[in-house]
């Protein structure tokens, strides 16, 4: 279940997730990255490291992506995923964006007591609009009187990136902004936790997702990856790889789409 932030919080949240598993299965989930950060909220969910097995905290923050992470489950679980545009997290935890790409922050470290009643609720399984909703009641005034200019730069770059579907150059940028690439990139480091250039790419990338999820029958694979912009196939299938972990007619054949940027493997 997918739910869109109220208007006010659009520019802060790109919308929450409730996710539940009433099966006692282990089940390998892959969380690849978007450009985003956010916040997986849950208390009771048995969530590990396929790697060294350690597990993760009930409750976390995770920084913007470069590439993917995966993680298995164990038993029944309910979460709520917050996610958050980029430089949200910035504000919230007050560290530089950067510092925390492909980190796990867990709620204990930060936050503890403000979002500890949302974990409890979930724990005591009230219903996810009316947790979704306390949410929205707390970023909201968590928001007051935070907003500078830096904020409203990195946002206005970020719709611009958004709106030439990742495909623009740091000329483009420095003409947009008027600052220069290094100076930009500095800027865009420590709010978003990435370079502009390589939020492009995952922009870019996720464009491509968008027409392979609904192409139609006589649209081939090549096609599809000239209109997002890429040189070649090849380009788009290393991307692909790096970004995911998975080749295009993997994605494709992966049942399992929990949300754009989540699936089961």
């Amino acid at each position: 279940m997918q739910i869109s932030p109220p208007k006010h919080l659009a520019p802060f949240i790109r919308h929450y997730i409730f996710l539940e598993n009433s099966g006692k299965d282990t089940r390998n989930v892959r969380l690849f990255t978007d450009g985003s950060s956010g916040l997986i909220l849950s208390g009771n969910m048995n969530l590990h490291s396929p790697f060294s097995g350690e597990s993760m905290p009930l409750s976390f923050f995770y920084g913007a992506l470069s590439s993917y992470k995966d993680f298995y489950s164990k038993g029944e679980f309910s979460l709520v995923a917050v996610v958050f545009q980029p430089y949200f997290l910035n504000m919230l935890i007050k560290a530089s964006a950067k510092e925390v790409c492909d980190q796990i922050i867990s709620v204990e470290d930060v936050l503890k007591n403000q979002l500890e009643p949302f974990q409890e609720k979930l724990l005591k399984k009230a219903d996810p609009l009316s947790v979704i909703n306390d949410l929205n009641i707390f970023f909201t005034e968590f928001l007051t009187d935070r907003m500078n200019a830096d904020y409203e730069l990195i946002a206005a770059v970020q719709q611009y990136i958004l709106s030439h579907r990742g495909s623009v150059s740091s000329k483009d940028l420095e003409r947009f902004t008027g600052y220069s690439e290094r100076h930009l990139e500095r800027k865009f480091e420590n709010h978003m936790g990435l370079s502009p250039k390589k939020y492009g790419n995952i922009i870019r990338l996720h464009y491509f997702l968008s027409l392979l999820n609904k192409q139609s029958a006589h649209k081939n694979m090549t096609g599809l990856s000239y209109d997002a912009g890429y040189s070649d196939q090849s380009h788009l299938i290393k991307a692909f790889k790096n970004n995911i972990g998975l080749t295009p007619n993997q994605y494709i054949n992966t049942k399992n789409k929990m949300a754009v940027n989540f699936i089961e493997l």
